[in-house]
């Protein structure tokens, strides 16, 4: 069936580019019907509603917020309709990595691709489809202003950075998994299903989304980046890594996560990963396929 529903977030219902990608792909043959947000909840609501409606395609149109609301309300539903991304938010980390177009009739064209199975991250009830970030990084995240990504689009995030260097503090943690354990002081943590995060940070660049794994990035403190210096004369890097089915954090004063744009808060939480999860309409050559071209 060549039916989908393109759940739009409200900011962008009088999108021009937008009109004409849904009107070229019905001309594809293709039923394309379109619900717009208004405010917390719609999305969650509205793939409920297009489940029990029969439709076969979701599209999330809008930015990271939109495509983890839909990505997650599929996840619990756990349907066999697929997933598309219309990227139209200012940092489209997870379409980016993908290789998605940000030109909306491109993307909406995915859906003639056979849509691929992949996996969604957990910790708790809650679902993930990008990374989950720690430290400084999910500081800036938070703390970038809707206005300034209105005026500075993805550099927003960096023009937060640096104005907030100065209360650059580091997190005491320790992180077990499967032939894994770290402890110690971190500046930024990703657990990432995909690859980069807060406007173009790449914590995970070697993660993919139909592996069964997360990828852990742990970026540590000063002191222990003294120690790691003769790591990154040879060719290691900065950064502790890891690829592991779950992966438990502890942290004595607590911790603060951005999941995907979300805040969370906790000092002992498990994350992991839910193998084919969630069927995904991606470019056949998308860096975020273990096997692309397949």
């Amino acid at each position: 069936m060549r039916k989908a529903i393109v759940i739009l977030h409200g900011k962008q219902a009088m999108n021009e580019e937008v009109r004409k990608a849904v009107l070229a792909q019905r001309e594809r043959g293709w039923t394309v019907d379109v619900r717009v947000t208004w405010e917390a909840g719609d999305a969650q609501r509205l793939v409920a509603d297009a489940l029990a409606a029969g439709y076969t395609h979701v599209v999330a149109g809008g930015g990271d917020g939109t495509l983890r609301d839909v990505a997650e309300a599929m996840g619990h539903a756990r349907t066999e309709a697929s997933l598309a991304l219309l990227p139209l938010g200012t940092a489209n980390d997870f379409a980016k990595a993908a290789g998605v177009s940000l030109e909306p009739a491109e993307a909406l064209a995915l859906l003639d691709q056979p849509a691929r199975p992949i996996d969604l991250g957990r910790v708790g009830d809650q679902l993930f489809l990008n990374m989950a970030t720690g430290g400084f990084g999910s500081q800036v995240t938070a703390n970038t202003s809707e206005d300034l990504k209105k005026v500075l689009g993805a550099a927003a995030y960096l023009f937060t950075g640096l104005s907030r260097f100065s209360e650059l503090q580091a997190a005491s943690v320790e992180l077990t998994g499967p032939g894994f354990h770290w402890q110690g002081d971190l500046l930024a943590l990703g657990i990432g299903n995909g690859r980069q995060a807060g406007g173009g940070q790449v914590l995970c660049g070697e993660a993919v989304v139909d592996d069964g794994l997360l990828d852990v990035a742990i970026l540590p403190a000063p002191q222990e980046v003294v120690g790691a210096l003769r790591d990154l004369l040879a060719g290691e890097g900065l950064f502790v890594r890891a690829r592991v089915p779950w992966v438990e954090i502890k942290s004595s004063q607590g911790l603060d996560i951005n999941l995907d744009g979300e805040p969370l808060q906790g000092d002992s939480l498990r994350f992991e990963s839910l193998p084919a999860a969630l069927r995904l309409h991606l470019p056949p050559d998308s860096a975020l396929l273990s096997r692309p071209g397949e």
